[in-house]
């Protein structure tokens, strides 16, 4: 539902917009995914086009700006003493059954790469590969299991989950869990 328009305050509302953004953004890709249109963020964050495109030049840098938050809690997880692949795996499957469009944007290799997007998954695939590389944390995962792997396992249960609707992600997510682990666990 777009936002009321408010009036333009000019450059001392730029903090204010941005955060504004951010999280319309957050909720037109979860709801709509990461193809929706960018005039429906601005609406929903109750500011012009222009706003959107000084803060943001193009959809990428929103979806970046969207999902950092995403990306730092999967990181400062995994940087946890203790932390096994199990539970950065579950917060994973968080994320996705909130929002499948930024498990889309990472898993999915673009046909003509962005090296933004490149990075937020080489990040991910790399805090994957240092909780594979430790055996107590990636306790009963086959040894031929890789970050890669597990990057696309998360983009196939992203594409199921995009398909199902929320009311029945949880119930979803958990099968195809079940199903998955078969294949990944020794």
């Amino acid at each position: 539902m777009p936002g009321p328009r408010r009036p333009n305050r000019g450059p001392s509302a730029a903090a204010e917009n941005r955060a504004a953004l951010i999280a319309a953004a957050r909720e037109v890709f979860a709801a709509a995914g990461y193809a929706a249109p960018l005039s429906t963020v601005a609406r929903a964050a109750g500011v012009g086009q222009g706003s959107l495109y000084r803060h943001f030049p193009d959809r990428i840098s929103l979806a970046l700006a969207v999902f950092e938050e995403g990306v730092a809690a999967l990181e400062a997880l995994a940087a946890e003493p203790g932390t096994t692949l199990a539970d950065v795996l579950a917060l994973m499957t968080e994320q996705t059954i909130a929002s499948t469009a930024f498990i889309d944007m990472v898993s999915t290799p673009p046909v003509d790469p962005d090296p933004r997007i490149l990075s937020v998954r080489r990040r991910v695939e790399d805090l994957l590969a240092r909780v594979l590389a430790d055996p107590r944390r990636a306790s009963g995962i086959r040894a031929d299991v890789t970050a890669e792997d597990l990057v696309l396992v998360i983009g196939m249960l992203a594409g199921v989950l995009a398909k199902t609707p929320a009311a029945d992600r949880r119930r979803t997510a958990d099968r195809v869990w079940e199903l998955l682990r078969k294949g990944i666990e020794a």
